[in-house]
């Protein structure tokens, strides 16, 4: 009995030090779970939300207040007193152009930067997470933002526009007239397209956040970078780059509105987008990687 003891004393001994080693790191979904908490707490977090909800509200009074015709070049502008479900698709249109990549590059520009303004990052570093996993969870969380704020938007549109236009039928831009729940599908499914080219401005945004180290610098520096990108659309003798241009794909979701569905400016738009945004994270994580943060 005595041996026994003694010999499994050791044994016991081992598996006490053997025990630090092999517990389980923070990994991925901390990081990610912990940036959530972290935007709870943020000022700019609630002013893109903010945004999302708001703009739709604001649209929905204007058509109240407004009695004459809807028309102009956008699609879908007819539809605004005669379908709550036209009101998202031109919300779309109009915010492709600064509303929604800024609300996206508040968080994508920040995220990043925030740790070297605050010094914080080298804190971080020291607790048991592999720079990888951290840059991860961090751009995890800059996509979700994004895709809350589109779907937040295109939600308030459609029930804020339903409320004054109703929720009617809505004719499609090939001419046919699709019934409301149908729309209402294509609805969702637009906004998800839409988030192909978001995804892309997010990559944007999380590589100037690594590099410039600056929240500011990196929020106002994407939403030039997607305004350029627009102004290279509109200049003389540039029209052959129009299909390959970022600005260009925020369009892409208005191929499910016609009928048969035209897939080709969707597929487009998916490795179009890919081909800025794969270099751009690509590049974001290199920097993030090799960053120096001995000095805090």
């Amino acid at each position: 009995m005595s041996a026994t003891a003694t010999a499994s004393e050791p044994a016991a001994g081992a598996s006490a030090q053997r025990e630090p080693s092999t517990r389980r790191r923070p990994g991925i979904r901390a990081v990610y779970r912990w940036e959530l908490v972290k935007l709870r707490y943020q000022k700019r977090t609630y002013l893109g939300l903010g945004a999302s909800v708001l703009v739709p509200i604001l649209f929905a009074l204007a058509i109240h207040f407004h009695h004459g015709g809807h028309g102009g070049g956008l699609a879908f502008t007819g539809y605004l007193d005669r379908s709550g479900l036209a009101m998202p698709l031109v919300i779309l249109l109009f915010g492709a152009v600064w509303l929604f990549p800024l609300i996206t590059a508040l968080v994508a520009g920040d995220i990043i930067a925030s740790e070297d303004h605050n010094g914080t990052l080298k804190t971080v570093l020291t607790r048991s997470l592999e720079r990888h996993e951290l840059f991860a969870g961090k751009a995890l969380v800059a996509a979700t933002y994004a895709i809350v704020a589109i779907l937040l938007d295109g939600t308030v549109a459609v029930i804020a526009g339903s409320i004054e236009s109703g929720f009617n039928s809505l004719q499609s831009l090939s001419g046919t007239v699709v019934s409301a729940p149908k729309a209402l599908e294509l609805v969702y499914v637009s906004l998800l397209v839409y988030l192909i080219p978001i995804a892309a401005i997010v990559c944007i945004g999380l590589l100037l956040s690594a590099v410039t180290r600056n929240s500011a610098a990196a929020v106002v520096g994407t939403l030039m970078i997607s305004l350029l990108i627009q102004l290279v659309g509109v200049l003389p003798g540039l029209g052959a780059t129009q299909p390959y241009l970022l600005s260009t794909q925020f369009n892409a979701w208005q191929g499910l509105l016609r009928t048969p569905i035209d897939w080709s400016p969707i597929i487009r738009a998916a490795w179009v987008c890919a081909l800025y945004g794969v270099p751009a994270l690509s590049a974001a994580f290199l920097v993030f990687l090799r960053r120096d943060v001995a000095g805090g």
